[in-house]
């Protein structure tokens, strides 16, 4: 299995709907592949943020260069 096949089946293999034999290439890939390890695991952790509203207070000096980037951008364009 490819990053790119396995990427096509992620959904699927965050809901768990994978059909048994898809499941186990998916897992053999993952053991393989650190990058799709590290793909999985942050969509995992999004999700869950996401689902759980919570709502993170950015530190000043990282929402101020934040914004500052994002304004930069903006006249850029």
């Amino acid at each position: 299995m490819t990053c790119t096949e396995f990427l096509a089946q992620l959904d699927d293999m965050l809901d768990q709907d994978a059909a048994i034999p898809l499941r186990a290439d998916l897992q053999e890939h993952l053991r393989e592949c650190d990058h799709c390890e590290v793909t999985l695991s942050t969509t995992r952790t999004t999700i869950q943020i996401y689902r759980s509203h919570e709502l993170y207070e950015l530190p000043e000096d990282l929402r101020e260069r934040l914004h500052k980037a994002i304004m930069a951008k903006c006249k850029k364009c």
